[in-house]
């Protein structure tokens, strides 16, 4: 069972939830919220205290200013401020797609903090030979948002990114209020910080923190953008990648397979 906390930092209450016990490990997505990381949480929590969180502006992590942008670095700050809060002098993270991104720049500003960054498929544009490229798309993208609404958007997104609108699978229902306000809050301030965002390539090399950077077993045949950015990641950092169940969200599509993998991928460390 899980239980909920808050932390009041300067400009944000910040939601995260705690379950299980043994070494603390963060799982943190980005623009997605705590609830697409249950299964795995639970799977994981025999194991470890479970940290999953709203990241900034999302859900139930609310900004005193809802204008403010949610940059990596920013975010970063944010995991640092919930672990202190929770007593955590270290922990283990996993963080997927924005999550990994929000990982990175755990390592670079708070060295030491981490034990184990398990950066699972991070959108990093800046890597790639065409970065200008995607970086112009992502600006059309929120220019799509602002002039033609949120459908309008995603969609324009996941073609970017390398998903066939058309291939996944029907939504159940209608978005709620909570899911408009919260794609309006990605494609308004958090998309193209994250999609610019450069990691500090010296600095993780140089930190104590070991970094492992992990790929769906199926993004690559998926046509997602994140297998390309995951292994210019690990080719900048002299290592190599680590195979992951599904695709970009398998820790949703196979939760209990991919709770063991990461279970012994921490362990390996």
């Amino acid at each position: 069972m899980a239980i909920e906390r808050t932390v009041e930092i300067a400009d944000a209450r910040l939601h995260y939830e705690v379950r299980g016990e043994g070494p603390v490990l963060v799982v943190l997505g980005s623009p997605m919220d705590a609830r697409p990381f249950l299964p795995v949480a639970e799977a994981l929590a025999d194991d470890y205290t479970v940290v999953t969180a709203d990241p900034r502006g999302i859900n139930r992590s609310r900004l005193n200013d809802p204008e403010q942008d949610s940059p990596p670095d920013v975010r970063a700050d944010d995991v640092a401020a919930i672990l202190s809060d929770l007593g955590a002098a270290s922990a283990d993270m996993f963080g997927s797609s924005g999550g990994a991104t929000t990982g990175l720049a755990v390592v670079a500003r708070h060295p030491g903090l981490l034990r184990t960054l398990v950066a699972h498929e991070p959108p990093l544009m800046a890597l790639l030979p065409n970065a200008a490229e995607h970086f112009k798309a992502a600006d059309e993208n929120v220019a799509v948002f602002h002039r033609e609404g949120l459908g309008a958007a995603w969609m324009r997104f996941m073609v970017n990114i390398g998903v066939d609108p058309g291939a996944g699978p029907p939504q159940l229902g209608e978005p709620s209020e909570q899911d408009i306000a919260d794609g309006a809050y990605f494609f308004g301030h958090v998309l193209q910080g994250t999609v610019t965002y450069e990691p500090d390539i010296e600095a993780l090399k140089r930190g104590r923190t070991r970094v492992i950077v992990g790929v769906g077993a199926s993004t690559a045949a998926d046509g997602m953008i994140t297998d390309a950015t995951s292994k210019a990641l690990a080719e900048r950092l002299g290592i190599g990648t680590t195979e992951f169940p599904g695709g970009h969200g398998g820790f949703m599509e196979q939760p209990g397979e991919f709770a063991e993998v990461l279970k012994s991928v921490l362990a390996a460390g």
